[in-house]
């Protein structure tokens, strides 16, 4: 088995937490391939895929190694740390325990707290059950997408850990889901003026090519500009 058979990521172009899984595995320069499931299709509630994650959700990864069990890994925040065990350099996170909770905590506030209230699942819920509209639907992305990220504004922006990125000068797992945040936002084209420190680690993210190529837009299936 070559190395870039030994990855299986379940993904599709645009989901934030896909994202964050390209990333890691570009910043570890370890090759993957993808499967596409066409969250749009409704691909993700199919049998074969529950099977995978009985969640549905997006991405999912196997393990294809000789010797492995071969059970799915998902949760994005799960795989991030599961890649950097096994492939340590570059480390996704602090060499100290305290640095290691700060760069955890703010990746949850993003990963956790913020992403998964303007999910698809989540839109499908209030459309049906709430008598959302796209107005009604856009208010609510820029509701919870400005109070997440205003919050990590505010830590950014006063604690003394932050460096050149969220955490020193070296990208983190908080760095790649703060970019995540980002780059659906740019789907969606939501944007705010109010989080200058975020925005500029954002710009030093994508100065690298790792989060520059995770793009959705750079992804297969990604429509035409």
């Amino acid at each position: 088995m070559t190395d870039d058979d030994r990855f299986e990521l379940f993904a599709y172009w645009r989901t934030s937490a896909t994202y964050r899984v390209r990333v890691a595995f570009n910043l570890k320069g370890v090759p993957r391939r993808e499967t596409n499931v066409d969250i749009d299709a409704g691909e993700q509630h199919a049998e074969a895929f529950r099977r995978i994650n009985p969640l549905g959700g997006i991405p999912a990864l196997i393990d294809h190694a000789p010797g492995q069990s071969h059970v799915p890994l998902t949760q994005s925040l799960a795989i991030l740390e599961f890649i950097d065990e096994m492939y340590p350099q570059p480390p996704l996170l602090p060499a100290d325990a305290h640095g290691r909770a700060r760069v955890r905590s703010i990746a949850q506030m993003l990963a956790a707290d913020t992403h998964p209230l303007i999910t698809p699942r989540v839109r499908k819920y209030l459309a049906a059950n709430a008598g959302f509209d796209a107005d009604a639907w856009r208010a609510w992305q820029i509701q919870w997408f400005g109070t997440g990220l205003r919050a990590v504004e505010q830590r950014l922006a006063s604690e003394p850990g932050t460096g050149r990125f969220c955490h020193g000068d070296q990208p983190t797992m908080a760095d790649i889901c703060l970019a995540s945040i980002f780059a659906v936002m740019r789907v969606f084209k939501v944007d705010f003026d109010d989080i200058p420190t975020a925005k500029r680690v954002m710009v030093e993210c994508e100065r690298l090519e790792a989060f520059a190529a995770a793009a959705p837009a750079r992804q297969a299936g990604a429509p035409a500009l």
